[in-house]
């Protein structure tokens, strides 16, 4: 019944920017925790950022600090990634995460997240 639905990948020129979005649908109490992650074929799923929104807490991995961030909602349950300064290492399928749970205050860059959507497609060339 719950369902994370992500949008906004789309083909794009490396140096420029996207928004995504999470939409959250058949819950109605509110998340803890909010994710993003990504993955290319044959690879693992890779943490990109988190988010206590109690708070706004986040985190960014590596290789997206200073370029990505992530914002979002505990009263809509939205979830929203800004990237800028887009790599062709950026390509890749993206998707929302959420949980009911948090470590203390902080959501921790892991992939033990209980709901996932289904994943939008972010490509860029260089």
């Amino acid at each position: 019944e719950v369902r994370l639905v992500e949008s906004g990948g789309e083909s794009v020129q490396g140096g420029g920017s996207l928004r995504l979005s999470c939409a959250t649908s058949g819950f109605n109490k509110h998340w803890k925790c909010m994710g993003w992650f990504r993955q290319v074929p044959g690879q693992e799923r890779q943490a990109v950022a988190t988010i206590f929104l109690i708070g706004n807490i986040t985190h960014y991995s590596d290789p997206v600090k200073g370029r990505f961030t992530i914002s979002g909602s505990d009263d809509t349950n939205i979830a929203y990634l800004q990237m800028n300064d887009l790599k062709p290492e950026d390509t890749a399928t993206y998707y929302c995460a959420a949980n009911t749970w948090a470590a203390d205050t902080t959501c921790v860059l892991t992939d033990d997240y209980t709901y996932w959507g289904q994943g939008t497609q972010v490509t860029v060339s260089s």
